[in-house]
């Protein structure tokens, strides 16, 4: 029995990119196992289109049936993550497609190319990109400059092991950034004081002043005088190891999503 090809899609801004693939995934009839161990099939995989936008390749998902796979670039046009939109999009309406993100974006800065601040950074950054495609629909990361270079190997391999069934698939350099910025989150989180703690009335104290409230709105709602609360406001800030300042500012900014709550930079005491 003759089995139907894996059809893949693919965007990319890059016009060499896209007639590359192609042309190599159509013109080695590529195979890769379907099913798990007990029932598995081999199926050719075909790359049936490609285009150079978002609106262009939803505008044809409109009139045609839906691909099994669609490799995404991440960056358009100058936009670092541009693809994300895309990823929503396919995702939200066509939620059987597999998406594979197909970018150079996600490599392990390597030591010494740039100071460790900006290292530190580049890891954080590519971490969030990375969990913001995994929320929106994204199934697997391939790098275009994995090992031995640009390799057609490399989207197959990831094909393979999401038609066995895995959920997501991440290719070395990829997984070696993200496990870099894995470790030096938990680092982060163990330098933590475990010890410390709020009791009742600092919690409802630091809710009240993200919320807004004036100092005096604060005494009368905890009951205390405005002695005890600037008090109580000057032990938290020593505790905390922050200048003594309400933000509810950015309080109300992180409700709204408006601000990341791991971009807030806390000013050191002197």
């Amino acid at each position: 029995m003759t089995m139907t090809p894996i059809r893949v899609m693919m965007v990319d801004d890059e016009p060499l990119i896209r007639k590359v693939v192609k042309m190599e995934m159509n013109s080695r009839s590529m195979n890769v196992e379907s099913g798990d161990i007990d029932a598995s099939v081999t199926r050719r995989v075909e790359m049936v289109d490609t285009f150079a936008d978002g609106p262009a390749l939803l505008a044809a998902l409109g009139n045609i049936e839906p691909p099994d796979y669609l490799l995404v670039d991440m960056e358009f046009q100058g936009e670092p993550t541009g693809g994300l939109a895309i990823t929503r999009r396919v995702h939200e309406r066509y939620p059987s497609v597999r998406i594979i993100i197909f970018s150079g974006r996600f490599d392990n800065p390597q030591q010494n190319a740039m100071p460790d601040a900006d290292r530190e950074q580049r890891l954080h950054d590519i971490g969030r990109v990375v969990m913001d495609a995994l929320a929106l629909g994204a199934n697997a990361f391939v790098s275009k400059n994995a090992a031995g270079g640009f390799s057609i190997e490399n989207i197959l391999r990831a094909i393979a092991c999401l038609e066995r069934g895995e959920q997501c698939y991440f290719n070395y350099p990829v997984m070696l950034t993200l496990k870099e910025a894995a470790e030096r989150y938990f680092a982060i989180a163990a330098n933590h004081d475990p010890s410390l703690s709020l009791t009742p009335t600092e919690h409802t104290l630091l809710l009240l002043e993200a919320a807004g409230c004036t100092a005096s709105e604060i005494s009368d709602r905890l009951g205390e005088t405005d002695k005890v609360v600037q008090q109580r406001q000057k032990d938290l800030s020593v505790r905390l190891d922050i200048v003594n300042k309400s933000a509810a500012r950015v309080a109300k900014a992180i409700s709204l999503g408006l601000v990341d709550a791991a971009d807030v930079q806390f000013l050191p005491r002197t």
